[in-house]
This record gives C-alpha cells, structure tokens and sequence, in this order.
C-alpha cells in the first residue's frame, strides 16, 4: 500500500509528544504529514483538581475563557497553572486536532492513533461495557467523560464521525521499569482499552506486550535497555516502539 499520501493524526502523552515513536511511523511509511496534539502529563478523561485554593474542573477547548493546556506535574497551588493541567486530557486535545483542521492548520487524517493511558488512576476507569451502551454522544448519559472507559468511547467516536474514512488504532502503553505500574496498565488494558476499542471498531496495537521494551531491562529511575528513566523511552526505544506501530499500522491498512 502506498502511504506517501496519507495523513497521520496522533494523540497521546510525553511518550508520544514532539517527534518520537510516531514520527518514526510518519517517516517509516513515509507519510505524507503528521500532526501530532500529544502532551505530557495527559490522561484520557477529564477530572476536577483541588487544592488548598480551590478547584478546577477540565474546560471544552472552544470555552471562551479556555486556560489554555499545560503538561505540569509538580506540585502547586496555582490555580490558573492547576486549570491547564485539568484541560490536558485526551477529550480536549481531540477539540483541539478537530479545531486544528477545520481552521485548515491541519488536514484530514487517514490515518489516526491514540496513545494514552500511562498516566491514567486505576480508581478512574469506569465501566466498559456501560461506556459502549448506545449509539450517539450527545446526551448520553452513560458515557462519563470523567472515566477512561467513557473518555476513550468518546474520543474515539468523535474522530470516526469527524473523518468518516480514517482508519483508528489505539495503542497500549509502554511496559515501564516498575511493575506495580505495569500491573497498573495490564488492568486497564483488559478492564477499559480492549474492550473499547473492540467494541468501537478501533484496531489494538499491543505495545504493552509486543513492542520489544520490558520491565526486566529496565531501571527504575535510571537508563536501561530501551527506557532513559524507567519510563520514556530514549532514541533506540522511540524507534523500536515507532518500527512496531509502523508495521501494526502498514500490516492492518489492507
């Protein structure tokens, strides 16, 4: 299949923002584009954040006080700085991509691919099978967007009604240095992502299991085989995941 005319959308956290495993998709296929609205720090759903100042709820991405997007992760009372962090979800960052293109800051994609979940609270996942129930968005009153199952049915749904003839893959995480992480994961991959996905029509790309990087390589807070810090990965790492997205993506486009 000929890829040099086909856009790559991407979304994701500060394992796929700027120019890592994507990129080595984009350029492995040899795409044409590849905009990628990753940001550091980001889960799937939106939450409510509270501190000794107050609370901040996550913002829709046209709200006309819309704070703007932060990947911030130390500690703060801040509450401009907070509101940021609560917007950096997977829901405002496809308001965001959609935005991007209907402005003509970006083109359609054909190819899309979701990569969130590393950052995700085990205690907000959701129900699944109750994310799935119905067929539209608005107004559904089973699809919680503060849950990943909810967050991620939406998400997913949204860009499939958006660019009807793009195809949506959803990556797993990353295995990490720490296991009790990857635990972590491992849950939300059989309660919430494979469920979702399935149920949406979305292709699984199983980096968790398949990708090459695992735990038993890597050092918790150091530089292992293919992770700089027990958690991102470094060049190698960025290229071996991005080499296994490449084939998942090219191998399933039939």
């Amino acid at each position: 299949m000929n890829f040099s005319k086909l856009n790559f959308g991407v979304d994701g956290d500060s394992i796929t923002a700027g120019e890592q495993w994507s990129w080595h998709v984009y350029k492995n296929l040899g795409m044409a584009t590849h905009h990628n609205v990753a940001v550091g720090s980001a889960v799937w759903y939106k939450r409510t954040i509270e501190c000794a100042a107050g609370s901040v709820t996550t913002q829709d991405y046209n709200a006309p006080d819309f704070a703007g997007i932060s990947d911030g992760w130390e500690p703060t009372e801040d509450l401009n700085e907070l509101q940021k962090r609560a917007n950096n979800c997977a829901v405002v960052h496809i308001q965001r991509f959609i935005s991007e293109v209907k402005s003509g800051q970006a083109p359609v994609p054909d190819v899309f691919a979701f990569a969130m979940g590393t950052n995700d609270d085990i205690n907000c996942l959701g129900d699944a099978e109750k994310a799935l129930t119905g067929k539209q968005l608005d107004g559904n009153e089973n699809i919680d967007l503060f849950t990943e199952a909810g967050a991620m049915r939406w998400c997913i749904q949204r860009i499939m009604e958006e660019y009807p003839l793009a195809r949506v893959f959803v990556l797993t995480p990353i295995q990490t240095a720490t296991p009790e992480h990857n635990a972590k994961i491992e849950k939300q991959i059989s309660t919430v992502m494979l469920k979702v996905a399935g149920g949406m029509g979305a292709q699984v790309v199983d980096c968790f299991h398949n990708s090459g990087i695992c735990e038993k390589f890597e050092v918790i807070g150091g530089t292992g085989k293919y992770l700089r810090d027990g958690l991102h990965p470094d060049v190698p790492g960025q290229t071996l995941e991005g080499a296994y997205a490449a084939k998942e993506i090219r191998n399933n486009m039939f």
